[in-house]
């Protein structure tokens, strides 16, 4: 016990998956996880309160206009600051926001500028990118000490202010391996979800873009067969798999659940959860994915390399968001192919059909890469009992099949 808090057993869970790890993973994922429960930090840091994500100059009405549509998500607010206009969506208090920052000024230049300059594809978009997670913290000023002792670094309160991020969060330095940040708001369960930054309007376009898609969303009969996020993707080089998803374990509150080795795809998936037991719904597992091989080893090998391509193109960085499907049947068919038949008859392109069946367990699909963030949406609707994140066949099918996305091989 520490403070008065009684520490978790993260390593107590049941391991999944046929991936090996090294002996140095294995060794410090009991090392970490142990001082993280022994410290009190698993027990003070809960789930996702929100995800950031950042869009050019142009793009933040069009791009919630596609999420008001593909997702749950709602319009809810627009926090204006000097540089940044960042619109507030949620579904509900019961799962994560989003907080979609567009840069006014296309030649504002900055270091999450910079962390997309580098590479081919992602220079493009100078602008847009998966930014990171904002977690839920009983006490902020402990849990930022405490890291600050295991040697992890923040952004001043002076450089937040300047980046104008929320004043009322502490916000870290952009992780060497997957170019995200992780943030930390102090909030009680009880207690609403208060950003802090700038000036609070209602965009009245943005309003109209994003009624006219959940007026669409209707008439569809899609608006109440989309749950919240089920799961987010990173991709990261071969090498930094197994760092990436210690560090992340040692920022947040999640476990090692497992990893799968996809062979076919010389790549493997493996997936974090959160130590409190809450539904992915509340706080969405984190999935790391990687190539087992570096791409410089391929004219070797003569093996596939969508992943290390992707991120040799775009950067480390976040993939895709899944979005849970309610299970069932509308009109005689399952709802995740309801949902994809009537967004894909308004224009949006997937990368493949459906995958899976009933008998496996559950259904995925990938959306094509979005024009405005370069985020795939994954549709999952899972059927039954089933609690898995995939089947190897259907992982190995999703993973060949972003491979090939237009745009990923264009350098």
């Amino acid at each position: 016990m520490k403070n008065g808090i009684h520490c978790i057993d993260s390593l107590g869970f049941e391991r999944h998956g046929d991936k090996e790890n090294s002996l140095f993973f294995e060794e410090y994922l009991v090392r970490l996880l142990e001082e993280r429960d022994r410290m009190g930090l698993t027990a003070m840091i809960h789930e996702i309160d929100a995800l950031m994500i950042t869009v050019d100059p142009g793009h933040s009405i069009q791009y919630i206009a596609e999420l008001a549509l593909m997702t749950p998500y709602h319009y809810l607010v627009t926090l204006e600051s000097e540089s940044h206009w960042t619109h507030v969506l949620r579904i509900d208090l019961d799962s994560p926001d989003i907080l979609l920052r567009e840069v006014k000024d296309p030649n504002l230049r900055g270091i999450f500028r910079s962390l997309n300059e580098v590479y081919p594809v992602g220079a493009r978009k100078p602008n847009s990118r998966y930014m990171g997670e904002i977690l839920r913290v009983d006490n902020l000023h402990d849990v930022v000490s405490m890291q600050q002792e295991r040697e992890f670094h923040f952004f001043s309160q002076d450089e937040i202010r300047k980046l104008e991020f929320p004043g009322n969060l502490a916000v870290s330095k952009p992780s060497p391996y997957t170019h995200n940040i992780v943030a930390y708001l102090e909030r009680a369960p009880s207690e609403l979800r208060v950003y802090s930054l700038g000036m609070s309007v209602i965009n009245q376009d943005v309003q109209a873009a994003y009624q006219a898609a959940k007026d669409l969303q209707k008439r569809l009969r899609i608006d109440d067969l989309l749950m919240p996020l089920d799961h987010l993707a990173t991709r990261v080089y071969s090498q930094n798999r197994e760092v990436a998803i210690l560090e992340y374990l040692s920022w947040t509150s999640y476990y090692f659940w497992g990893a799968y080795n996809i062979k076919d795809q010389n790549s493997s998936t493996n997936v974090t959860k959160s130590v409190h037991g809450l539904a992915e719904s509340r706080s969405p597992a984190k999935v790391f994915t990687a190539n087992n091989t570096p791409y410089f080893v391929n004219h070797l090998e003569k093996l596939p390399s969508p992943t290390e391509t992707f991120v040799r193109n775009y950067g480390p960085r976040l993939h895709h968001m899944a979005i849970a499907v309610k299970d069932g049947e509308r009109d005689g068919i399952e709802h995740i192919d309801y949902v994809v038949n009537a967004i894909a008859e308004q224009g949006k392109g997937f990368l493949l059909d459906v995958i899976g069946s009933k008998e496996q367990g559950l259904k995925q699909i990938f959306s094509n890469a979005s024009e405005h963030s370069s985020l795939i949406i994954e549709y999952v609707q899972r059927f039954g009992d089933f609690d898995g994140f995939f089947t190897r066949e259907n992982v190995a099918a999703l993973t060949e099949a972003a491979g090939v996305e237009e745009g990923v091989k264009a350098i």
